[in-house]
Formats: structure tokens, sequence, C-alpha cells
């Protein structure tokens, strides 16, 4: 165990000597988790006039829409590695730099393979800190793992829409320039790191353990691959979502202006389901009800957007924006299936960068399917398919179990 380890349960859980420190760590996760969409969900906005301004192919759109699913996989998975070379604070703290770096250099370029480049070095940076948040809550809040979770996705849920909605705006106030309308989020990451540069002193020596849990130990646990299946299956649903929500409300007969508005709906209801998913969850040894309740608000939305999705729109997007509550929901798994912080990293890595292939599929295979037949029959299906085995997984890893209890003894 490490000398922060030691340290720091009894300091971030209750000293009155070092509560500041508990402080700075929380205000560092918070700030990091800001940060963390805004290289996705700043550039959906202004992929138009991003497109035009740069003489971006359509594979080179295509490539970049791709990006995020593509870094979230493989970057996220080479994490546990470098957090024990580097040590969790360093490397967060690296992440942040890339991120803000990315950020900063994609909005000062009129070149489209810089822009890409650029863009996979934010990218690269949002991946560490997925794998990293949920281990540093592991490692320093273990007896308030939901209540962070929750703190956690919900600043989360907060950077998303704060860059989905404001890069519009920004760019609008610069005279239409969305150089300027990307670059303002390198700022935040800028702030974000000023707490992690503290918290370097309190840096666990690296080079700890793994706990035994290379790549062949999860690829044998079942409950990893539940897990990852599960993180999969609410990522591909949440990607076909944002992806096709607006052209589903648009084809079921409302205004495009109106669809935008619901759009911000979906994309608003997720902060409360944010902040209340992780604290019940985290209640119970059992989170199988929760699994199944979401599911079930899935299905209810899902049904409506198919069968009437002008009637009662807003009440159906609203079913399906809480449905989305099985992402923090899969997030809390990742702290609740492990004793561990090394475990917890672990199953973070493996369960995050499987989903994330997984869900890559998603808007494609969609995509196609819209175009082939003309209507939304066949996508709903699909839907209805990947919710079926989201409910399926998540049954499993769900139980109160952990995954140090399915660990192949050693040979």
């Amino acid at each position: 165990m490490s000398v922060l380890t030691q340290e720091t349960r009894g300091r971030t859980e209750g000293t009155t000597g070092t509560r500041s420190l508990a402080w700075l760590l929380v205000l560092g996760i918070v700030l990091a988790a800001l940060n963390l969409r805004t290289a996705v969900a700043s550039v959906g906005p202004v992929l138009d006039h991003i497109s035009a301004g740069l003489g971006m192919s359509g594979a080179g759109v295509g490539l970049l829409t791709a990006l995020p699913v593509l870094i979230f996989a493989t970057v996220g998975a080479v994490t546990p590695a470098l957090a024990r070379k580097a040590g969790e604070h360093r490397l967060l703290l690296l992440a942040l730099v890339a991120l803000g770096a990315g950020l900063l250099i994609r909005a000062m370029v009129d070149s489209a393979e810089v822009f890409l480049f650029s863009s996979a070095l934010a990218l690269s940076g949002g991946a560490v800190g997925n794998v990293l948040i949920p281990t540093l809550i592991k490692r320093h809040f273990p007896r308030r793992a939901g209540t962070m979770t929750t703190v956690y996705t919900t600043a989360l849920a907060v950077g998303t829409m704060l860059a989905a909605a404001a890069t519009v705006p920004i760019e609008r106030a610069a005279d239409g320039n969305w150089h300027v309308a990307l670059g303002v989020w390198a700022a935040l990451a800028a702030v974000a790191a000023i707490p992690w540069i503290a918290l370097l002193r309190s840096e666990p020596a690296p080079g700890a353990d793994a706990g035994g849990f290379g790549l062949r130990t999860l690829l044998r646990s079942r409950l990893a691959w539940a897990v990852a299946l599960y993180f999969g299956a609410q990522s591909m649903v949440a990607y076909i979502m944002f992806g096709f929500l607006s052209t589903i409300l648009t084809d079921g007969g409302l205004s495009t202006g109106q669809a935008g508005l619901l759009l911000g709906a979906f994309t608003a209801i997720g902060i409360p389901v944010a902040m209340a998913a992780p604290s019940v969850a985290t209640r119970f040894a059992d989170q199988r009800p929760a699994v199944a309740v979401f599911v079930a608000f899935y299905v209810a939305g899902f049904l409506g957007l198919w069968l009437a999705p002008a009637s009662w729109a807003l009440l159906f997007v609203l079913l399906v924006g809480i449905g989305m509550g099985s992402f923090p929901l899969a997030l809390t798994m990742l702290a609740l299936r492990t004793r561990t912080p090394e475990a917890t990293a672990a199953l973070s890595a493996f369960g995050q960068s499987i989903g994330y292939l997984i869900a890559g599929a998603g808007p494609l295979v969609v995509g196609v399917m819209h175009e082939a037949t003309g209507g939304w029959t066949a996508p709903f299906l699909l839907l209805f398919a990947v919710v079926a085995v989201q409910l399926a997984v998540g049954l499993y890893a769900g139980r109160s179990r952990y995954l140090e209890d399915e660990r192949a003894p050693a040979r």
C-alpha cells in the first residue's frame, strides 16, 4: 500500500489538520471533470463551419466524429500502466495540459490535418481523465465513493452541456469566428490544472502494484465483461440519441426549432439525473433494481418516440433522458465492484475501452439502417435490442460482488 493510500484516507476522510487537502482534491476532481467532454461537445455545434473553413473532406469529417471513441478506447486502455509509472496526480496534470494544448492548437490552425492531430491530443487528455478519476475517488474517498461519484458525474454533465450550449453564442459574439469559440475551452483546462500542481506534493510513489489485474485476468472475468458490456450498451444508446434525436423529431413532424429545444431539454435532464443516480445506487449493495428502472424509462421513451413522436414529444424525450442515468450508474459500478484503487483502475480501463469501441458502432449502423429503409422502424428495433442486452448484462454486473473475488489463482 502506498504512502498516499495510508495517509490520505485518514486526511481525506476526517482529520481536522488536513481538511484543506480533501477540499483541494474535490476541487481538482470537479474542475477536471468539467473538461473531459469539452473537446467533443464543442465541435458538433460548429462542425459545418469547421469543415468549410478547413476545407475538410467527407472522410476527414468522418474521422473527426469517430476520434472520440477511438481515442477513449485506445488511450484509456493504457492509462493504468502510465499511472503506475508516472503517478496518478502527475498523470492527470499531464492529461489536463495535453487537453488544453490540443484545444488551443486546433483553435489556431487552418490545416485540417493539424486540426485532427490536435483534436486527438485533446481527446487523449480526456481519455486519461475518464479512467483516472474513478480510481482517484476510490483511493481518496473510499467511504464516500457514492457522494464523490455524484460530484464527478454532475460536473461531467455540466461541462458537456456548457460546451454544447455555449459554443455557438461565443462564435456569434466573436463575429462568426469558430476559432475563438473553440479556443476558449483551453482556458478552462488551464484553470483545472492548477489544483493538480498543488497536489503533486501528495503524489503516491509511482510503480504501485497493479494488484494482479492484467488484461489476461480481466478477459477471464465474467464480472469485468458484464461491466464492459453494460458500459458499451448504455454508451451506444447515448451516441445514437445525441446523433439522431433531432432527426427523429423532425421526421416525426416537429420543426427544427422545436427539435432543438427538445434536444436542449434532453441534455439538461442529464444533470439532475447524474446528481441522483450514484447517490441512490450506493445506498444499496445490489444495483439491479436501478438497472431495471433505467431500462424501463428507455423502453417507454423509445416506444413513444417511435409510435407518436409529435404528440407527447417532450414527455418521451425526458423519459429517454432519465434512462440515460445508466451512464452515471455504470461509472458508479466501477468503484462498487472493486475493493482497491488498483482494481478500480483496471476495471475502469477495461470497461471503458471495450465499451467505447462497442458504442462507436451504434451511430454508423443506425445511419446505414435509416438510409437503407427510409424510416425509423429498424433503428428503433436495434435500440430495443441494445437495451435488452443492457438489461441482461446489467443484472449480472449489478449484483453485490467484487472483481477481486473472480481473480484466477496464480499459476
